[in-house]
């Protein structure tokens, strides 16, 4: 897999990338979830678990990894990793999140898994959490899911810290989620500090149902802003889990093709030319060979134009899943 600058940051990344999502916690809002972890929740086990995945994502290639403080031990996982394999900072790049606490107690079902904050303090703590943990080996750092209601976009102490962060050399950037992710991505474009803009990535959630970021994605991208897409299999609705209409739609292209649904369905994500860093949530080896299998798989807009739901229709359906 090759490497190519990412954005005006100029981090060296793949087109596929590994998110640590599902791997560094009991519970997730994946179909299935469970049981891709056999109901298997010692930290031990589930670490090895984690190292298991991380390898294979590095031999097959894979140099970017995408972490939050909020993923249970996720960043812990990802530190053995690097140091059981000797990997110096660099060797991979790596993203992680500030915003949300984990607050599941190391639980697959819990009342509230994480609880969202985008205040200075949260920015101080769980930067020095991330940096104890991780050291100088992460090179990116994300806001976790800005949105407008949350106001961190208008917070000029937190703006400004983040300003002080990319001037010590941390690119900055932000995840959004909601069906108002193209005003946020573009609320973050107009943000400048000392007259230099100040995000450098942006990481959307881009599927073939959830399609309504792909303009200011593209527009993001023109003006030097790195683009990592997230929940590309729409939390496992776009698998074989996937159990409605639209599914079934996907998986009957699938068979015509001969791959397995995932990796058409990021093979769809792959196709935006706006695209850097398409992200594998996977949970298993497994799972990671189909989305692998994504690099190699013809993608036709036209044949799967139907999946295409409204914003409104596929968030309230998010939301709707429930935590395994």
């Amino acid at each position: 897999m090759e490497l190519s600058p990412f954005g005006r940051s100029r981090l060296p990344v793949t087109r596929l990338g590994l998110g640590l999502a599902a791997l560094g916690r009991p519970g997730y809002l994946n179909l299935g979830h469970a049981g891709d972890l056999r109901h298997e929740y010692d930290v031990a086990v589930m670490e090895h678990r984690c190292h298991e995945v991380l390898d294979r994502a590095f031999f097959a290639g894979v140099r970017y990894v995408d972490v939050a403080r909020s993923y249970g031990r996720g960043e812990e996982f990802l530190a053995s990793w690097l140091a059981a394999r000797q990997l110096h900072p660099g060797a991979i790049t790596i993203g992680s999140k500030w915003g949300y606490t984990y607050t599941a107690g190391w639980q697959a079902y819990a009342e509230k898994h994480e609880v969202k904050d985008h205040s200075l303090a949260t920015l101080e703590r769980q930067l020095a959490e991330s940096r104890a943990i991780l050291g100088a080996s992460f090179s990116l750092y994300h806001i976790h899911s800005a949105t407008l209601e949350s106001g961190v976009l208008d917070d000029t102490r937190v703006l400004d810290a983040l300003a002080r962060l990319r001037a010590g050399g941390l690119a900055v950037g932000l995840s959004v989620s909601g069906p108002r992710q193209a005003e946020v991505i573009r609320r973050a474009l107009a943000v400048e500090r000392d007259g230099v803009a100040l995000f450098d990535s942006v990481q959307a959630t881009w599927n073939l149902l959830e399609r309504s970021a792909g303009d200011a994605l593209a527009e993001a991208h023109a003006e030097g802003v790195g683009v990592i897409v997230k929940e590309g299999l729409a939390n496992g609705r776009l698998t074989v889990r996937g159990h409605d209409d639209k599914a079934a739609l996907l998986r009957d292209e699938a068979a015509r093709l001969q791959v397995p649904p995932d990796a058409l369905a990021l093979a769809a994500a792959l196709a935006q030319p706006w695209a850097n860093v398409v992200l594998s949530g996977a949970a298993t080896v497994a799972q990671l060979d189909d989305n692998l299998a994504s690099l190699r798989v013809p993608y036709d807009a036209e044949r799967l134009a139907a999946l295409r739901e409204t914003p409104e229709t596929y968030w309230t359906t998010r939301s709707s899943l429930g935590w395994s």
